[in-house]
């Protein structure tokens, strides 16, 4: 039960949070506002994120967006448009489909680039070695090794490259790290729950269809399976399929186990092992499990895994959240708040997101905007801008990114083996299992070539 103090206090947590995280922001807001560069900047993947991050980057530094490229003409078009409205210059990018002639065309220090996770690794390895650095969203890759490759070229060209996993800089969460965590106050933490209950896997059985002139479906395709064309692939249609992704797992798991391990200061598991598939949403062309439990084994603590998208959440304030098991007192929190409970004496905290409503107006005129996120992704582009001018690793680095995204792309094929894995990252293999060292590394479409050569 929270206490009248504990209300008091959470009053406190909120104007606190954002005073904290301004504080830790601060000197770089100054510095890299009165800097005399203007960052050249493109965006692989115009759709819905793609354009959110890059908005957020508008907001917060000098950069002209000089080019745009998406498969999609009429998706491609619109973002050219809404770019010219939002940067400072005014001017329309270049828009292109082909993201190999965007990059040998144009000489650039950023790349965003928010296409489908098929893509990632080949799109995030040619931007790496045109010289520019890199925001990639999350997760990275969708198998092991392509994962490997991208950060074995971006330590071999010196790029930084920040992983779309803001968690990391959200002002509530850094707080609950800072006051909670790192004060000691959980004791001994050897138990850590995360969970995905949204309903968020697309349903349905659309009819093989003619591709629409605006899209080059082969493109989109690229090294993936080609799919016999249902409907637009946009938003959640190819997050459905594992041909594309990861499921549920690689895209939810992913921030909440790259949270934790922030939180905890944790790498590689020792062992992870997930069972799961689809139980219960049988209807339908989705292939991703709507059921999935995993464990990633650390020494003396396991995090578990567990997402449902059917049914109730189990904690109705916390249906996309973790939960860290202390001996004296346990830990909730997720994108929207967090609480601290303590076990016998002592007081709980609460805290909750930050918004930036008022600082950033245009944020309520954007479609779909996730509003508690947009000050955790402008800090995140903070972060990234500051490791570019000190020549630093940013918060989400390219490292932390693929142990975060391979731990996940792990239990997924825990699940498809119906065993545990133990990965073992300096030999690249799955210890004592050829069969699943195999799969480390996915078969790519005729004509297109995997990336690591290892």
């Amino acid at each position: 039960m929270i206490t009248n103090n504990a209300i008091n206090r959470r009053h406190f947590i909120k104007s606190s949070a954002a005073s904290l995280t301004l504080a830790s922001l601060g000197a770089f807001n100054v510095s890299f506002a009165s800097a005399d560069k203007t960052y050249r900047v493109a965006l692989i993947g115009t759709g819905w994120y793609g354009k959110s991050d890059l908005f957020k980057l508008i907001q917060v530094a000098p950069v002209e967006v000089v080019a745009l490229c998406d498969v999609d003409r009429i998706r491609l078009r619109e973002a050219g448009e809404l770019v010219s409205q939002r940067q400072l210059s005014g001017n329309t990018p270049k828009t292109y489909s082909d993201f190999q002639k965007l990059l040998d065309e144009n000489e650039l220090d950023i790349v965003m680039i928010g296409s489908p996770d098929h893509w990632h690794a080949l799109q995030a390895i040619a931007a790496i070695e045109a010289g520019a650095h890199l925001y990639l969203q999350k997760p990275i890759s969708v198998d092991v090794l392509e994962g490997e490759a991208i950060l074995a070229a971006a330590r071999k060209h010196n790029r930084t490259v920040q992983v779309g996993t803001q968690r990391k800089s959200t002002p509530h969460l850094i707080e609950a790290k800072k006051e909670i965590v790192d004060k000691g106050l959980l004791g001994k933490i050897s138990h850590v729950e995360m969970c995905c209950y949204y309903h968020m896997r697309a349903q349905g059985n659309p009819p093989v269809q003619p591709v629409p002139d605006f899209l080059d479906y082969e493109n989109w395709t690229g090294p993936a399976p080609l799919r016999p064309y249902d409907k637009l692939p946009h938003g959640s249609w190819w997050r459905a399929f594992m041909e594309y992704g990861n499921g549920i797992m690689g895209d939810m798991c992913v921030h909440m186990l790259d949270t934790v391990r922030w939180m905890l200061d944790l790498g590689w598991p020792q062992k992870i092992s997930s069972t799961g598939g689809i139980y219960v949403q049988k209807d339908g062309k989705s292939n991703i499990a709507d059921t999935q439990t995993a464990i990633f084994e650390y020494n003396e603590l396991n995090c578990i895994w567990q997402h449902r998208t059917w049914g109730n959440p189990d904690d109705p304030e916390y249906p996309w959240a973790f939960i860290l098991h202390g001996e004296n007192g346990t830990l909730k929190a997720s994108v929207m708040q967090y609480d601290y409970i303590p076990h016998g004496d002592g007081e709980p905290i609460h805290g909750d997101v930050i918004y930036e409503k008022e600082k950033y107006p245009e944020d309520l005129k954007e479609e779909r905007i996730e509003l508690h996120a947009a000050p955790a992704t402008r800090n995140h582009l903070k972060d990234f801008l500051q490791a570019i001018e000190n020549n630093s690793r940013p918060v989400a680095d390219i490292e932390e990114g693929h142990i975060s995204s391979a731990s996940c792309i792990l239990a997924n094929l825990s699940m498809e083996l119906g065993r545990p894995v133990i990965y073992d990252p300096v030999h690249k293999i799955i210890e004592g299992d050829p069969e699943a060292t195999a799969l480390l590394k996915r078969n790519y479409r005729d004509g297109w070539v995997h990336p690591w050569n290892g």
